[in-house]
């Protein structure tokens, strides 16, 4: 079963510069620009037929309703559908050219012949698994967008055919799609009760089967150096070089980087720094999947900054971390059966689970311990926050399908 208003859709929002920004991640949405999208998305939905269709004015979000079209008494469980429109802060999301690769040969892809950028299979090795089929890609100069307007795309092509087919039974479908999940804010303002949402699936990235309920515990801190600055000519046993001291701070600190790990091992990654003699601060992120280790890890970047002061100065070193999200396994591990529902939609669509803990964050795992349960199911893209980014149209189609088998499924089990 075919889906082709998945593509159009997708193809038609990554038109949208929607990218996010850290440096004004105060306010929500953090830029002006993602409005654009959603306030696109509320006029579309609206058009589908879709009811209770809402913009929030002030912060960006957008809300519909599905409603239920089973009559009696067991009224199936309220199932939610959220991504989000922003784009990650790391790559311009602007004038993103996109192009299909007609029966992909399965070899690297070279998106930009004079700049020399190819997304090759040895860095991607999931490429392997959409030879054959048509991929998305972008022309080497901006990130795709997949992440997450390809999450985007299939709920709203989820969406016009539940509205088109009403011979599809089906409980109450409720739709949500969010700002600046990429800095963090995805649901700061997220109205959970009159979302309506018994519980809800993000869907956020992640190739064809990738399912998860389990993720990183999150924090975010900053290093400030103070350093001291004379004349370099006469500068000896005086001067503090805040630059160099924070290379000394990083250097001390684990040899755990993104680039280091996989799996379920954590990590510290310096996301930015900027500085003088006078001052240096440097942005980073701490993440782990185990609580105890997640703490350990913010004890260990304290100590770093009191061992180094007691060698420079009280004061040299300052340290601010501030937690993000936590790892949403302990609380839907408490209803797995909304797990269990989508490892049977993607089994119904021909797709084989692959369950496994997101080496990073969704909206979810925030919204889970808010009280709106929320596992996150793939995109059918990949190589998010790059240049290299792609996305399968037939996975994205099959997603759909998915999305659709998720709620028959609950419809079901409500009236058994």
């Amino acid at each position: 079963m075919a889906y082709a208003t998945v593509v159009e859709n997708f193809l038609r929002y990554v038109k949208f510069d929607t990218q996010s920004s850290e440096e004004t991640s105060d306010k929500v949405p953090s830029t002006d620009k993602q409005r654009a999208l959603a306030k696109l998305l509320q006029q579309e939905l609206t058009a589908l037929g879709a009811s209770q269709v809402r913009y929030d004015e002030a912060h960006s979000y957008v809300y519909a309703v599905i409603p239920s079209n089973i009559e009696g008494q067991n009224e199936a469980p309220a199932v939610g559908f959220i991504a989000h429109m922003d784009t990650a802060p790391a790559v311009s999301g602007a004038d993103v050219n996109p192009r299909i690769i007609e029966n992909y040969d399965g070899n690297d892809i070279v998106l930009n012949q004079e700049q020399q950028i190819v997304t090759r299979v040895s860095e991607f090795p999931m490429l392997k698994d959409c030879e054959g089929k048509q991929l998305i890609v972008t022309d080497g100069n901006t990130l795709l967008g997949g992440d997450d307007k390809a999450g985007v795309a299939e709920i709203m092509a989820m969406a016009a055919y539940l509205l088109a087919h009403p011979e599809i039974k089906h409980g109450k479908v409720c739709i949500g799609f969010t700002p600046d999940e990429e800095v963090g804010n995805g649901v700061e303002y997220f109205d959970i009760k009159n979302f309506g949402a018994d519980y809800a699936y993000t869907v956020d990235g992640g190739m064809l089967g990738d399912l998860s309920y389990e993720c990183f515990h999150a924090a975010g801190a900053v290093l400030t150096v103070t350093g001291k600055s004379v004349h370099p000519g006469y500068a000896k046993n005086i001067m503090k070089n805040a630059v160099k001291l924070a290379y000394e701070f990083h250097a001390a600190l684990p040899d755990e980087c993104p680039e280091n790990t996989e799996g379920y091992e954590g990590f510290y990654h310096v996301d930015g720094m900027k500085g003088t003699v006078e001052q240096a601060v440097a942005e980073y992120i701490i993440r782990d999947h185990d609580k105890t280790k997640f703490e350990e890890r913010k004890a260990i970047f304290q100590k770093t900054a009191e061992t180094l002061n007691q060698k420079y100065g009280a004061g040299t070193f300052e340290v601010k971390i501030t937690d993000s999200y936590c790892n949403m396994r302990e609380m839907i591990e408490k209803k797995m059966e909304i797990v269990d529902n989508a490892v049977e939609a993607m089994k119904q669509a021909g797709v084989e689970p692959r369950i496994s803990a997101i080496r990073g964050g969704t909206d979810g795992a925030r919204l889970s311990f808010d009280g709106l349960l929320c596992p996150n199911i793939c995109t059918g893209s990949e190589g998010h926050h790059g240049r290299n980014e792609f996305a399968c149209v037939e996975d994205m189609e099959k997603i759909v399908e998915i999305l659709l088998n998720i709620i028959t499924i609950t419809a079901k089990k409500s009236h058994l």
